[in-house]
């Protein structure tokens, strides 16, 4: 029952974090995309089932440089989340999460690690504010952190590889999900902002996926 309860909860937080980056009053996106959230495993994180595929989309980098995401991560943890850097609450918080977690897990673990963000924000979030914005995450840490943007176009595709919500309202409504691509190159867990226990379940789960 307890675990039922969980779950429930970190739905309801799923849903209420897509509008809290929103600053319109634009209709919410469709759920249909929404993972099952019913799989059990040994994850503290959310269960999916059935897994994802390592999605495939290329983009650009906040080098400027073509970035093909299932090539340049394939058989390497990866956690992708899509959302933007003028976000004032899920997306920094989400990022500072991922950050702390990566920082408590050994050093090896964290050099064959990704953390792929994808701007939903193309009019604003440029090379530069991405550069600029992903390096106090990335700080005193291994992992590689890779921001990425695109066109709107180009962005919609990414999201519906992944099949994720597509983002709304100029990008500021998007899904809180963080998806957790393991040596396999499937996502079997996600996760959403909720506070500390999201780096305990990252940190628990990263290591259990890229094995």
């Amino acid at each position: 029952m307890n675990q039922l309860l969980r779950r429930l909860v970190l739905v309801l937080l799923t849903v209420v974090a897509l509008a809290g980056c929103a600053s319109s009053s634009g209709s919410a996106p469709t759920t249909s995309g929404l993972n099952d959230q019913s799989g059990s495993g040994p994850y503290q994180g959310i269960g999916m089932d059935p897994a994802r595929p390592r999605p495939s989309f290329t983009l650009s980098d906040q080098s400027g440089s073509t970035f093909d995401f299932a090539t340049r991560t394939r058989g390497h943890p990866t956690l992708l989340f899509f959302g933007y850097t003028r976000c004032p609450d899920i997306c920094p918080a989400t990022m500072a999460d991922i950050s702390l977690a990566l920082k408590k897990l050994p050093a090896a673990l964290q050099k064959r690690t990704y953390v792929v963000f994808v701007s939903t924000d193309v009019r604003h979030d440029t090379a530069r504010v991405l550069r600029k914005w992903l390096a106090s995450f990335a700080a005193g840490g291994r992992a590689s952190f890779v921001g990425l943007r695109g066109s709107r176009a180009q962005i919609d595709a990414a999201q519906a590889a992944a099949h994720i919500f597509l983002a709304e309202d100029g990008g500021q409504t998007h899904s809180a999900q963080v998806l957790l691509y393991g040596a396999d190159d499937y996502a079997r867990v996600s996760f959403v902002y909720n506070n500390t226990a999201e780096q305990r379940e990252i940190e628990h789960d990263l290591p259990l996926v890229a094995r």
